[in-house]
Formats: C-alpha cells, sequence, structure tokens
C-alpha cells in the first residue's frame, strides 16, 4: 500500500494527534511542525480495548479544551498506535499481547465516535516515519528509510514520496529479517535468528549477560553507564548489536536504494558505544551505487509520531477519503 505524499500539515485547522503505545498515550496539538499541548497517560493495557479508546479520548478532550480556552480549534484527529494498522480502514489488524483485545478494534470509527472528530491512523513506527520524513532528518527527500531502534525494531519506508505499507500492512518489519549473529536465538515472535534477538534494547541486555557481564542493569542506559565506566562486558554487546544491524541495514539499502537511512528509537542515542559499528557494518555491505547514502539521527525525538499521525491530513481535509490501494 502507498500513501498520499508525504509533507507537514499546514492551513489554518490544526490536528489533534496521539502516539499511543502499550505502556503510555501521548496527545498534542500539530500545526507544521510545530507540536503544543501535549498531554500523556499510562496506557490501561491490562483493562482491554474498550479502556484504551476510552483513555484515547479522554485525553483527546483535554488537549481540545486546552485549544478551545486559548481560542484555537481543532476538527481533525490523527492517530499513530501500536499494532497492524490497516490505514484504509482505521483498523488494528493485528497486535502482540502488550495490547490484549486490540486486536480487531475499529480503531479510526470508534474514536470518532467518541470524539466527533474524523480520524487516520497507521501503525506508530510508520507514524515516526512521516513525521522524519515531512519535517525531521528526512525532509526534503522522496525516498527514505526510517528505523527505530529500542525494545523492538521497525522500520518506516517511503518511496517516491509515499508511504508503503505492502499488502498486508507490515512493510519495514526490518527486526524479523534472518541475520547470521542471531543464529540460534530466539526472537520475540517465536522463529530463530532474526535481527531483533539480537539487536534490540533487551537484546543487548541479555548479550551482556551471554559475555559474562555480571553488573545489574535493567536498561541500555544502565548498561552504557557501565560501559563508559570499562566494563569490556558491556562495551561488546553494544558492539556485537550494532554490527548486526548495521550489516542488516546495509542489504536493505542495496534493496531499496534510499536517499538517506534516519535511525530513532533509545539505542541510536548510545552514541560511540553504537554508532561508529552501526556505519562502518553498513558501508561494508553496500554496493558502489549507494555507498554515499547517508545515516543520520532522527530530529524529532518523541515528537516524531505526533507530527507524522497529523500528516495523515496533509494532503486534503475530505472526512469521506479512504486511503486508496496502488
Amino acid at each position: 500500500m502507498n500513501h498520499p505524499p508525504t509533507g507537514a500539515t499546514s492551513g489554518a485547522t490544526p490536528v489533534i494527534a496521539v502516539d499511543l503505545g502499550g505502556t503510555k498515550i501521548r496527545a498534542g496539538v500539530v500545526r507544521g511542525a510545530t507540536v503544543t499541548h501535549v498531554r500523556t497517560v499510562a496506557t490501561p493495557a491490562a483493562s482491554g480495548a474498550r479502556a484504551v479508546l476510552n483513555a484515547v479520548a479522554a485525553l483527546v478532550a483535554r488537549v481540545a479544551r486546552a485549544c478551545s480556552e486559548e481560542g484555537t480549534e481543532t476538527a481533525r484527529l490523527g492517530i499513530g498506535a501500536a499494532g497492524v494498522i490497516d490505514p484504509a480502514t482505521g483498523t488494528v489488524r493485528s497486535a502482540t499481547d502488550a495490547l490484549p483485545g486490540w486486536a480487531g478494534t475499529e480503531l479510526t470509527d470508534e474514536l470518532t465516535r467518541r470524539t466527533g472528530l474524523p480520524a487516520r491512523a497507521v501503525n506508530d513506527v510508520h507514524a515516526h516515519c512521516l513525521g522524519e520524513a515531512s519535517a525531521g532528518a528526512a525532509r526534503g527527500t522522496s525516498d527514505a528509510l526510517f528505523v527505530a531502534v529500542g525494545t523492538g525494531i521497525g522500520a518506516g519506508i517511503i518511496a517516491g514520496g509515499r508511504l508503503v505499507t505492502g499488502r498486508h500492512n507490515v512493510a519495514g518489519h526490518v527486526g524479523h529479517l534472518p541475520s547470521g549473529a542471531a543464529e540460534g536465538l530466539l526472537c520475540p515472535c517465536g522463529a530463530a535468528g532474526h535481527l531483533e534477538a539480537v539487536a534490540s534494547g533487551p537484546a543487548v541486555l541479555e548479550g551482556y549477560r551471554r559475555g559474562g557481564g555480571q553488573a545489574a542493569a535493567s536498561s541500555t542506559a544502565d548498561l552504557a553507564q557501565h560501559a563508559h565506566g570499562g566494563d569490556d562486558a558491556a562495551r561488546a554487546a553494544f558492539e556485537t548489536a550494532a554490527r548486526a544491524l548495521g550489516s542488516t541495514l546495509g542489504g536493505v539499502v542495496n534493496l531499496l536504494s534510499p536517499e538517506v537511512v534516519v535511525l530513532g528509537g533509545g539505542l541510536s542515542g548510545a552514541g560511540e558505544l553504537w554508532w561508529p559499528h552501526v556505519r562502518e557494518n553498513m558501508t561494508a555491505e553496500l554496493i558502489p551505487a549507494v555507498r554515499g547514502v547517508p545515516v543520520r539521527i532522527g530530529e524529532l525525538g518523541a515528537d516524531a509520531a505526533l507530527v507524522g499521525a497529523a500528516s495523515l491530513w496533509s494532503d486534503n481535509t475530505s472526512t469521506e477519503r479512504k486511503i486508496p490501494w496502488h
């Protein structure tokens, strides 16, 4: 599936955007690349889909009320949500156990019913990709690859100025490409040998323990402190993950030939522990025609998903329009 050309929202009416994840829901008002009136609540995931929808609607109402108090009216809703989202219908096609009962939720219809706002939705990583493409590190390009490396590894693909989600709405699952570095390691999806099993945040922590690391570390931020303090096993864990990621990205760049690669997610902030190894191993895999493709860190941070969700309305404001198949 290809979506309308990327571009930051414009015009007089701002968009309320929502970033809906398994642990928190974040909403704000987006006009162009500017995000204001941000509000955040915990996701009541264990209480089921209805509770999650009600929490989103209540948060949207708070944001709308804040806008109204300053004389600004909002009339549209853009959503980046966890799960496999069908953007043409706004339905959650599948989801992980992080959001019990989420699969099958008619996301946009339910939120329009609760808020009175016409809504459009995409997957949350795809929303991040749209944000960086429209107003961040990939702005001004028509072909880009965005990769988020954190608890999992996901990607968004911009081709010809359009977000590509594929026939089954799952394009960009870079974390589930095979990786030689992950041989014998179990991926969260249940298969063995996928990139996510060696290069995600949890995989870095597991790699540290497999490598003989003894220090307590509950996050990659903790592990980075150990690495900077001289813990060789911690440095090795980051390097192993980064090398695996870089090698796989090199193959993806050969396949897609993007103008730019943008990396986001928690591990993208690991600095010299991670970045040089990603770049080196990606470059080693590239064919000559794409060796000059730049690799950048995302510019918008947490706001990328909000800007991207709002950009779903950048092409026109028709409330009846459905994103077509191509």
